[in-house]
């Protein structure tokens, strides 16, 4: 996993403590209990605080798994 992906686990455990480290990349709303709004939400506040950056709120619906906001971060090149 490269380091956008070390950090980004870090953000899910952070909203997700419950979720095992080796089920995060797996991650959808599904999958995840207690995955909602909300936790969308707030998940997006811990990815903004910890990669700096400013998420727009139209890019939101468009994180639906752990696999599309890496995609997401990959694709911003946020600072690595």
């Amino acid at each position: 996993m490269n380091e956008i992906g070390e950090r980004l686990t870090r953000c899910f455990s952070v909203v997700f403590p419950h979720l095992a480290e080796t089920d995060i990349p797996l991650a959808t709303p599904s999958a995840v209990e207690g995955w909602d709004s909300m936790a969308t939400i707030t998940l997006v506040s811990v990815i903004e605080e910890e990669f700096g950056i400013e998420i727009d709120p139209e890019d939101i619906e468009h994180f639906v798994s752990f696999e599309t906001v890496s995609e997401y971060l990959n694709n911003k090149s946020v600072a690595r």
